[in-house]
Formats: C-alpha cells, structure tokens, sequence
C-alpha cells in the first residue's frame, strides 16, 4: 500500500496533477484489470448474457473446474478455473484467469472485453460510449484503492467506523460497473470519492422560502436544527450577512449543498436565482464530513453524533443521476415518523434489535423554470436538495461498534476475505454467528414482508450492523424514503406515507428477499464462506432455511402468507441487474414504478429449498 505523506489539498497545483495520476502505474492497472475482468465473467455469466464452456470438469460438486470463454466478435478468449456454487454463481479464481487474441497470451483488458462482448451484452451503440467510461472510470477507482486502501484485513478488525468505510474496495457486488462517478474530474475524484476519505465542508446558501421547504419530523424544528448543526454564533453572523444586504433573514432557509454540485451546477444552472437574490451565498461550514460509499451521504467527522447530510449530486453513477427531488424531499420526515413508529410499536421488530436510522429532516429548493418547461421526469429537477439523517454513533450502546455490511464481503488486495477473520475472532463457531447474523438480519425483513408488505432495499451499503465482541447484535436500516415500498397500493397509510404505497404484481413481492437478499448479498457470502471459511455452501443455506423456519413457527397466525409467498419454492424469477445498466445507464429503473422495468433471465433454482 502506497503511503501519502501530504493530503492531496495541501499540494502545490503541480504536485496534484502528478499525484492525481500516482496510482495509474503499469502493475497496480494490470490488477485492476484482472480483477474488473473476472467479475464481469461472474457476473454476465450468472445473468445469462455469455455462457463459459468447461473443458475441464470439476473432480467434485463445489470444485473448482477448468473453462473457456470465446467473445462472439474478435479473437478474443479466456481461460480460467473456477466453483460452480448456488443461484449460478461463479466463483473464479483470479490469478487462473489467462485471456488469449488470436491465440497468442496477453493482459487482461477490462475495457477490450466489454467491446469484445458488446453484442452479447446488448448494450445500445448509443450508449456504449458512456459504458465504456463508467468502465474507465470503475478501473480508475479499483487502482486507487489498490494503491492507497490495500489495508490488510487483519488491520480492519479493530477499525473504526469510518476507516471501514473508506476501506471498501469492491463498491456493489453485483454491478460490473460500479463507480462510474461521470461528472468528477481527477482533483473531484481525490476531495470527494468515498476511498479519497478527504475531509468536505459543504457550501451553505441562504435559500429564498418562496422556492424553498422544510420539513422534519414532530420532535424536531428548523431553529434547533440549525443550532445544532451549526453553532449558535454562525446563525447569528450569517442572519446578519443578509441584514447588511438589506434582506429580511426570516424570509430565507439555510441550506447546505455539495461543494461540487455548487461549482459545476447551481452557479450556472441556478445564476437567475443568484442574481434575483434567491440564493445567497453564506459561505463553508465549520465541520468536516467524510463521504459514505453512497457518494452523495456525508458523516460528520468532527462532531460523530450529529446527523449524516445527504446532498443532491448531479453525476452519473451505477445507472443513475444522484440527485434529490425536492418534491419527494417534502414527504420524507413524514414517511420516516411513521415507519419508525410501526418499528417501535412491534413487539416482534423490537425483540430483533431492528431499527432505522431516521431521515429527521429535509430542505428542498425548486428551480421553476425547468419545471415549468418540463412536465415529466428529469435530473434537472432534482439538483438541490438535502436532507439529514441521525447518526448510528448517537443510538448504540458503550462497548458496541458500528460497520456496514458491505464490509462481509470485503476483500483486501491479497484476496482474502474479512467475513471468516470476523467470525474467527469472535470465538463462535459459523453456524453460532450466522445465526445471530440472519436473526438480526433477515429476521426483521421476512417480518416486514408477512406482516406489512413492506419492503426495503437491504444491501449492504444500506445496513449498519452493531457488532459485540465481532458478532452482530443488530442492524440499522438507512436509505427509508426513497427506496422503501408498501406493495400494495391499498394499505391503509396515514396520508403522510402514501406515496411509498406502489402496486407490486403478486408473483414478484417474493423477489424483495429472493433478489435483493438472496442473490444480492447472501451469495456472495456464500461463496467467500465456502472458499475461506471452511465453511460448505449447503451449510450456509440450511442456516438460512433454519432462520426463515423459526421465523415461521413462531408467526402460525401468517401460515397464509407463508403459501402465498413461499420462501422454499423450488425456484425464483432471475431479476438480473446489470442488464438494467446496460439497457439504459442514465436510469435504470422508475422509482415510483420499481416492478415496471425489470430484466428477468428465466428462473434459478432456490438454495434454500431442499431444505424445505
């Protein structure tokens, strides 16, 4: 791991251009791109779109075998050894993959492959060029971390919550192209990309209230908000800023806003509001914040009981333009107060330790004219928004530790896996951990699924387990608003939370723990378990069925439900998603109509069912 002795901001002009490139170096890219490679082969192999052949059958089911992958345009090939494991996965060992043009051995090329296999992809030539850059950019990202966050895994078992954070390498698991980040320049990508770690103070405006809204939740209001994020002094300089300016303070919200996204878009796309003295510039917070892995979401490092700030950021990233709407901004407390209360409120939720980490409050700011110029959907319309979010470090116990969940499937640079050093350090066996694992886990979601219909996006960048003596002890929800869903569109909700109401087709409602649980993240933990925990993949799915079986002796009253939605059918629909980036990189899917475009590749078989 490459050691900076300087921080990229203390630079000369000069010494940052040269730092910017530092860790494009000839070894550190060949790995990147070895590694980018094998995971689109796992990737587009498990979703259909290309079909390795075995010339080489495995000595035992579970076993690695040996393959050939011929692309359908060029000479390209590739060799390579890898497990077959459930739902189709392909477990390949990296330092095996060999790949091939016309014969003769040569590096592997994660942006070659993609052309190579464009066809099979079916990627539109119109958006080809824009994939390919998301590519760039996804290679770009793995040889920094692979330079700078090569932590050892063993390093990572003590770590602190926000050296985890930054040390995740991998992004999503299931998207080949995950860090896109189109937008961020080379200096961008140094200040504000998750694994840069680099201290950010947003950019605070005064935001005129005839474009502007608040909203929070009961317990709270927009004078101790500012108090508390800010100082008691700062408000009072800042009212006065706008005094001197001859502008009434009480007609204006203070609003916090990305440094790059004020830079690169509101000053220019936002100047008639400047000029019309709608938005007024205050100047930078005192706090410093570290960016989370969902790039826009900001901690405060200097004060880690505050809130989280989630921010508008109009870059394009893994199939969409990350801004905040602030149509959808104007309900988020009230969709956070009543899911928090129905949390609070079930016996069954409580006894799990499940609970969410609420979106408190909300700040949003139209700009008319693209709305009155545009009647549908458009990133235009969601460039300044921002919300706040209470922090994990404020609801646990003295004792308990705090880490997101995507660090189960984190990998150092050496390939090894920090799942089974969790586990090993504990002092339980897998069986033990995994049990208190899934209880805290997938317990609370197959309740809400039978109780409410209500379902989360659960992956790993979404949950914050607190762990005790490296065992979770419970999980923290985040992310509410935007990516809960009550599916059925004739629940009875307060009128505060009717938009997250959406009608589901039956068939699918199931697809919220076979997609986004099982194949999402439970295979790849299955796969790390079975390849170094010592740890066979069958085990791994008889404790999950051995969860969902508990889950349903103690809930006889839901016996109904459990046909209806059968956890243990012998197969599911294959939801797959890259194929949603690779049909349209710009948006993916409807957020207010999530069932509408979704990509199915026929069926895979349920690793939970002989377990039946």
């Amino acid at each position: 791991m490459i050691a900076r002795q300087t921080p990229f901001a203390a630079l000369t002009p000069a010494a940052q251009n040269a730092a910017a490139i530092s860790h494009l170096q000839p070894a550190i890219w060949a790995q990147a791109n070895r590694l980018l490679v094998r995971k689109a082969i796992t990737e587009f192999a498990h979703e259909r779109l290309i079909s390795p052949q075995c010339i080489v059958e495995p000595s035992h089911a579970g076993e690695p075998g040996e393959y050939r992958l011929d692309a359908p345009q060029g000479e390209l090939s590739y060799t390579f050894r890898a497990r077959r494991l459930a739902l189709e996965h392909w477990a390949i060992d990296a330092s095996s993959l060999q790949a091939f043009h016309a014969g003769e051995a040569v590096a592997p090329d994660a942006i070659r492959f993609i052309i190579a296999f464009s066809g099979a992809l079916h990627i539109p030539q119109e958006m080809l060029p824009v994939y390919l850059e998301e590519i760039t950019s996804t290679l770009y990202s793995s040889a920094f971390k692979l330079s700078y966050r090569a932590t050892p895994v063993a390093a990572l078992l003590n770590a602190d919550f926000q050296t985890l954070e930054s040390a995740m390498t991998e992004g999503h698991p299931a998207f080949v192209a995950n860090n896109g980040r189109i937008g961020f320049d080379a200096f961008d990508y140094q200040a504000y990309a998750p694994e840069a770690a680099a201290p950010v103070h947003f950019v605070w405006l005064a935001a005129h209230r005839s474009k502007a809204h608040f909203a929070c939740t009961d317990d709270l209001d927009y004078e101790q908000l500012m108090l508390d994020e800010l100082t008691p002094e700062t408000v009072a300089e800042w009212r006065q800023r706008l005094r001197d300016q001859d502008l009434n303070p009480a007609d204006y919200l203070f609003m916090p806003v990305h440094p790059w996204q004020w830079q690169n878009k509101l000053t220019g796309i936002f100047a008639p509001d400047i000029a019309a003295r709608h938005l007024i510039y205050l100047g930078t917070g005192s706090d410093t914040y570290q960016a989370q892995q969902s790039i826009r979401t900001f901690f405060n490092t200097r004060h880690p009981h505050k809130h989280y700030v989630k921010t508008a950021l109009s870059i394009l990233n893994m199939g969409f333009m990350r801004g905040l709407s602030p149509y959808y901004m104007a309900t988020t407390p009230g969709i956070n107060e009543w899911l928090a209360a129905l949390i609070d409120n079930d016996a069954c939720l409580r006894d799990y330790g499940f609970r969410m980490l609420r979106e408190v409050a909300t700040l949003g700011y139209h700009n008319r004219y693209y709305e009155e110029a545009f009647s549908g959907d458009t990133p235009y319309k969601k460039m300044m928004a921002a919300l706040w979010r209470e922090s994990p470090l404020a609801l646990i116990k003295p004792g308990q530790r705090v880490m997101t969940m995507a660090a189960l499937l984190h990998q150092d640079s050496a390939g090894n896996a920090l799942l089974p050093a969790m586990i090993a350090a504990s002092g339980l066996e897998t069986s033990a951990w995994l049990q208190r694992y899934l209880r805290s886990y997938l317990s609370p979601l197959l309740h809400c699924l039978y109780t409410y219909d209500l379902a989360f996006m659960p992956h790993g960048e979404n949950l914050i387990l607190v762990l005790e003596n490296h065992t979770p002890v419970q999980v923290f929800m985040k992310d509410i608003a935007e990516e809960i869903v009550v599916m059925d569109p004739n629940a009875e909700l307060p009128e505060k939370a009717r938009r997250v109401a959406v009608s589901v087709p039956e068939e699918l409602k199931i697809l919220s723990i076979f997609t986004d649980v099982f194949d999402g993240f439970f295979r790849f933990m299955a796969a790390i378990l079975h390849e170094q925990g010592n740890y066979p993949q069958d085990r791994f799915w008889q404790s999950v069925a051995a969860c969902i079986h508990e889950y349903r002796a103690a809930h006889p009253e839901l016996a109904e439900k459990f046909v209806r939605y059968d956890l243990f059918c012998p197969v599911f629909a294959h939801s797959c998603l890259n194929r949603l980036q690779l049909a349209n990189n710009r948006q993916m899917i409807n957020l207010s109509d999530p069932a509408q475009n979704l990509k199915f590749a026929g069926e895979l078989d349920n690793p939970v069912a002989p377990f039946a």
